[in-house]
């Protein structure tokens, strides 16, 4: 096996692996593992930042020399043929943003070992109602080369301003006094480097020691996590646990247990804090949990993109037919950042070309291996719901076909399209009057905030000429600052958001535990705010190269593995390579 992401072959890689599950966690070795935490959350919060600087390099040592295997090892559990471009989708959410990851940390954590609070490394604005907005995107020149022309802000809660902002920043690391607790992470099953980085966050942004449970859908991945956390470990700041259902209630109700984190479904989550059933959901109404334990979320969206009408070219339509198709077959839809609602205007000249081009695209996709469990029931009920949905491809045994329906009407606000996240390979359209392109906007803005659920990521497409245009561009800047989730992105598909890890990623603020929708808290957020609203990422109409996550990107198996190990040490020599690959994407 090598030991560096490099170029192998996926067929000689997968050949030597077993994606076997774990046995669960015996309850005895459990309870010595939450005792353990107990026992060191004190002294991790005494760890000082020229010792946690070493445990980060250790650990990007070991995420790069297991990086192979780890990529490996979902390709072979989803079913992907050995060297389709798709195997590149796991060398990217799985290693690659786990590099990316502990390097931003690093760098956060090294300027609070200089006495400072982390960089921003954009400018700090005044927004019109006094807040702060914080440029955090692009990192450095790397960020600028891979990513040209895309800029975030972070834009904080109101009474956070320009001069007040750093006191925001690394909270966790201003009280030394703190007794430390210790966090149970439930790991997500859909995304393998979901688990691992909840984890850092805990550990580096809030001071939490972790107990983490592996989703059991990817437990196959526990071995390759363990080696990377195991100096974490030695030390007794890390542990983790394998299991179910049974397994996860008993750990979240464990007197050892003192704080919780999930990603996954809010149906879980209602589940831990007020209970199953019947009597779970009187709790609910009552606002009487079982389980008041503080709990962190990130629990899914109904993902809307809002298309701007304007005078698109043909090309226009195919790079943006392949943008949305992409957001919801990457994975085999199991994203909760996957685009379920195209949100038109039903007066757009060119709103069928669209959806022509999209249908072209659907009917050409591999179909990919529905792993991840209740993909078949939900299908059949959103089937079941709109008889007229179009399936494309011809499904073999573990697949499913891709579903698109179009023309769904939003005056049926209890759809569900609108209403129930489908996490499969299912996305609807759905096509909004109005007088002008103008009152558009302002329509899709209400609609997306008040009648779709959850409130994690929203998109918006938008023609450089329609931004030039005076209200057109008016209301699209209206909408990003109406808008009520947590990411909101301009032209790039807003798991953007999710992927380039300085930004915070999570639900938008002020969900109450009774109603909690996609959740409550962030992850990744390696600058640590702690006060934060929402993220705006603003991106050119059209990139190039081509987005490596695109859907026909044809050389995106090998050159992710680059990105990966350009992570872990960047270095100029290595941009040819990458450039190279891109280009040829």
């Amino acid at each position: 096996m090598p030991s560096t992401l490099t170029e192998t072959s996926p067929a000689a890689t997968v050949a030597n692996l077993k994606s076997t599950g774990m046995p669960p966690t015996p309850r005895a070795e459990i309870d010595a593992a939450a005792r353990d935490l107990q026992n060191a959350k004190r002294a991790w919060i005494a760890v000082s930042a020229a010792e946690r600087l070493k445990l980060l390099a250790e650990m990007t040592r070991r995420t790069l020399a297991v990086a192979d295997r780890w990529a490996a090892l979902c390709t072979e559990a989803e079913g992907l043929t050995p060297g389709h471009p798709a195997w590149g989708e796991e060398a990217m959410v799985g290693p690659y943003f786990m590099l990316r990851n502990l390097r931003l940390i690093e760098a956060s954590v090294a300027d609070l070992g200089a006495g400072r609070k982390p960089r921003i490394p954009g400018r700090v604005r005044r927004l019109a109602d006094g807040r702060a907005a914080a440029r955090v995107f692009p990192v450095d020149i790397w960020d600028r080369l891979f990513y040209t022309g895309v800029t975030a802000e972070v834009w904080m809660e109101k009474g956070v301003t320009p001069e007040n902002l750093a006191s925001t920043q690394a909270v966790a690391y201003d009280h030394p006094e703190d007794p430390g607790a210790v966090c149970l992470v439930l790991g997500g099953g859909n995304v393998s480097g979901i688990a691992p980085q909840d984890s850092l966050y805990k550990l580096f942004v809030e001071n939490r020691v972790v107990l983490l449970k592996i989703h059991q859908v990817n437990e196959y991945l526990g071995p390759v996590l363990a080696e990377i956390f195991e100096p974490l470990a030695k030390r007794g700041f890390f542990r983790i646990a394998y299991g179910g259902t049974p397994e996860g209630a008993y750990l979240a109700n464990h007197p050892d247990i003192d704080e919780l984190h999930i990603t996954g479904s809010d149906k879980t989550y209602d589940a831990i804090v007020f209970g199953p059933g019947s009597e779970g959901q009187a709790r609910k109404e009552r606002d009487q949990p079982i389980n008041p334990k503080p709990f962190s979320s990130e629990l899914g969206n109904v993902s809307p993109v809002i298309v701007v009408p304007g005078d698109w070219s043909d090309s226009d339509i195919a790079y943006h037919a392949e943008n949305l198709v992409t957001q919801f077959t990457n994975n085999a839809g199991f994203n909760c950042n996957a685009t379920r609602v195209i949100l038109t205007w039903a007066g757009w000249p060119q709103r069928e070309k669209l959806l022509a081009e999209i249908r072209r695209l659907l009917k050409a996709a591999d179909l990919r291996k529905a792993y991840y469990p209740g993909a078949a029931d939900r299908f059949g009920r959103f089937a079941a719901a709109h008889p007229e949905m179009e399936q494309f491809g011809s499904p073999k045994r573990e697949e499913l076909p891709w579903g698109f329906i179009s023309g769904v009407s939003t005056a049926n606000e209890n759809d569900l399209c609108f209403t129930m996240e489908a996490f499969c390979g299912i996305s609807c359209e759905a096509p909004i009057e109005a007088a002008s392109p103008a009152e558009f906007v302002a329509a899709a803005t209400r609609f997306a905030n008040d009648k779709i659920w959850g409130t994690l990521n929203v998109t918006l497409l938008v023609h450089p000429a329609s931004r030039r245009d005076r209200e057109v561009g008016k209301a699209v800047e209206r909408a990003i600052e109406d808008l009520r989730y947590g990411t909101v992105a301009i032209n790039h598909w807003a798991a953007i958001g999710y992927g380039v890890i300085v930004t915070p990623w999570g639900a938008y603020p002020g969900h109450p535990r009774n109603d909690i929708r996609s959740g409550t808290g962030w992850v990744h957020n390696t600058l640590m705010f702690s006060r934060i609203e929402k993220t705006v990422f603003r991106a050119p109409f059209r990139v190039l190269p081509k987005p490596v996550w695109f859907l026909t990107h044809k050389t995106a198996n090998r050159l992710t593995s680059k990105l990966g190990a350009f992570e872990a040490a960047p270095s100029i020599a290595k941009l040819p390579g990458i450039f190279a690959l891109a280009l040829r994407g």
